[in-house]
């Protein structure tokens, strides 16, 4: 392939996608966010900074034809952006939504078609990994529309995922773009394309605002994920230097939960009237509570937004219910319940879970982002001992600069209730305030730092270390005799230790295993954000519930090779890959050949 001429970055979010741009010929060139031509209602073609990653499944009387004509095509193959969240917002039950965060669910088979869910029969399901798919295609589109010289699978692009994305989820981001012709693909965390945006905004300034040994918080809170990640600044050879040494685990709480919550308000002030809604009323709502939110956050003169929904009873006047949410509803619901002031000694409760639960993502227990950033800077509170060679004696880490990120944070009112809670809690630690880094349009940079970051991988520009933000084990079950109602207990052997670099291999130094081949088997896979220390081949035989986090099991059949035969047990060792993509492989080689066997974290469900 001949040398891209731009990088590109795509911002991939659960509310919004972003296409941004740099022409890697041109060294002055600034970083471009791509306007996208989309729908916004039938008929009507806009373009936007942003597509709203929401797709429609219209009924097949509902649009006529030439309602969905694109520049590019007359009929596209999904109806997806604003104009599917406006048409969503009347009719929820035929809107997908959230796709990025179903797509990371190990608990459903990403592969198939149940989106949107409990939506009826006649409505047509996609899966999270086709949506996705649709999301990429509709930028792929407007991209070529606009470059047709330059189309986009011949460019440098570069996609940006949650830090705390484990690898089956990253693996299928991946693959969701090489369906499209995506060839010259890297995966990057989005808190680290952050700080790329960070970078360039700033130009050579960004080194006067942080010096050797302040450690930042990258706090990203999105429509609908909190990502947490930590970086450190150190020198080398005379030069700062940054290093990423711990990110957050995947915590779904962001915008859509505040929506949500508000809705719930205005369902009960309603019923205080003897009003009672529907669950198909309650969507429709939280829709309308999300365009309220912002309008009220961005204005704090605005005293109240009208809120109206629509009824398909006789009973109600007009065939509508007619409500408001104020301003002082929505700053006691989002910033009392979700950032609440506590001490960082209070951590994420646990409620005590129902038998049966409804299918649904896995959202946070606990709504109180505060809570869950308590918790990850105290777990964390080892994370920089090995870059500045000293330990750290505090009960928590102690940011000393903080860069904000993510739409719920554009809000100055719930910016500065989250930066006057850490700085307390840097007080109370006998710290300095932490200063805030700005000089981010937090809608917009993640896809700006990412495209970025293609020409930093170019030898422009600072880079980012890190490697991978987890330890990785395969479960192994332990040899003992049968005990009634109980199963052997696992044990955890480390094949990819925390901060392994992408495009290096790792021998993982053990004993010999037996490998079953050409029947189905499944694999245990867990991962640490905390234990830091292991190496490939560590071996646990016991470990704290909080250090180790199950992953989705594999369940795969492994080919019969040559000379062999089905459920053959093949004496093997180990050995992992880190992909250039950040995607993780486990390698199991024979002993006696050689043959090697790839154990993928693509999840491929049976």
């Amino acid at each position: 392939m001949e040398q891209a001429k731009y990088s590109i970055g795509i911002d991939l979010g659960t509310t919004h996608c972003v296409l941004s741009y740099v022409d890697l010929h041109d060294e002055d060139a600034s970083v471009q966010v791509m306007p996208i031509p989309q729908l916004t209602a039938p008929g009507q073609v806009e373009e936007k900074s942003q597509l709203p990653s929401f797709m429609y499944q219209a009924h097949e009387a509902e649009l006529l034809e030439g309602d969905t004509s694109l520049p590019w095509t007359t009929k596209p193959n999904a109806i997806v952006g604003s104009i599917a969240r406006n048409l969503g917002s009347k009719t929820p039950i035929r809107l997908i939504a959230s796709a990025k965060s179903w797509l990371c669910h190990g608990g459903v088979n990403r592969r198939e078609a149940f989106l949107p869910l409990n939506s009826p029969e006649e409505v047509i399901k996609a899966s999270p990994l086709e949506v996705t798919k649709r999301y990429l295609e509709h930028l792929q589109n407007a991209w070529d529309h606009q470059n047709p010289e330059h189309p986009l699978n011949e460019q440098d692009i570069t996609i940006t995922v949650p830090a705390s994305f484990d690898p089956a989820a990253r693996d299928l981001t991946a693959e969701a773009a090489n369906n499209l012709g995506f060839r010259n693909l890297t995966l990057l965390e989005e808190p680290q394309a952050a700080v790329y945006s960070w970078i360039k905004n700033n130009d050579d300034s960004w080194r006067d605002q942080v010096s050797v040994g302040d450690v930042i918080l990258v706090v990203d809170i999105g429509g609908g994920t909190t990502d947490l990640s930590l970086v450190a600044v150190t020198e080398e050879e005379g030069n700062l230097s940054l290093n990423r040494v711990a990110v957050g685990d995947h915590i779904l709480l962001g915008g859509d939960n505040m929506d949500l919550a508000l809705a719930y308000r205005l369902k009960m002030k309603l019923a205080q009237e003897g009003k009672q809604l529907q669950p198909w009323q309650i969507q429709v709502m939280t829709h309308a509570c999300r365009d309220a939110k912002e309008a009220l956050l961005n204005d704090s003169e605005l005293r109240a937004v009208p809120i109206v929904v629509p009824s398909r009873g006789s009973k109600l006047l007009g065939g509508t219910l007619q409500t408001e949410l104020t301003q002082e509803e929505v700053q006691q619901t989002l910033v009392e319940g979700f950032f609440p002031v506590v001490p960082v000694t209070e951590h994420p409760v646990q409620s005590a879970r129902g038998a049966l639960t409804q299918m649904g993502l896995p959202y946070a227990q606990d709504a109180a982002v505060t809570r869950h950033l308590a918790s990850f800077l105290t777990r964390q509170q080892a994370a920089t001992d090995e870059v500045f060679g000293q330990q750290n004696e505090s009960d928590f880490i102690k940011p000393t600069a903080i860069l904000l990120n993510g739409g719920v944070l554009k809000s100055n009112l719930l910016a500065e209730r989250l930066l006057g809670i850490i700085n307390q809690w840097l007080i109370d630690g006998e710290a300095e305030d932490a200063k805030l880094l700005e000089g981010l349009d937090l809608d917009l940079a993640v896809a700006a730092g990412a495209s970025y970051y293609g020409s930093v991988r170019t030898g422009k520009g600072v880079r980012i270390r890190g490697g991978i933000a987890s330890s990785y084990y395969v479960g192994i079950e332990s040899s003992m005799p049968a005990i009634p109602g109980m199963e052997p207990p696992m044990e955890a052997l480390c094949v990819a230790p925390f901060g392994m670099e992408e495009g290096s291999h790792a021998d993982v130094p053990s004993q010999q295993f037996g490998l079953v081949i050409g029947q189905p088997v499944q694999f245990k896979f867990y991962g640490s954000t905390t234990r830091r220390d292991d190496q490939a081949g560590t071996h646990l035989d016991f470990w704290m519930p909080e250090e180790l986090e199950e992953l989705p099991t594999i369940q795969v059949t492994l080919p019969v090779t040559e000379g062999r035969t089905a459920g053959e047990v093949v004496p093997v060792r180990l050995a992992s890959k880190v992909t250039e993509l950040g995607t993780l492989y486990l390698e199991a080689i024979a002993a006696d050949s050689g043959e090697k066997w790839h154990v993928e974290f693509d999840v491929r469900e049976a």
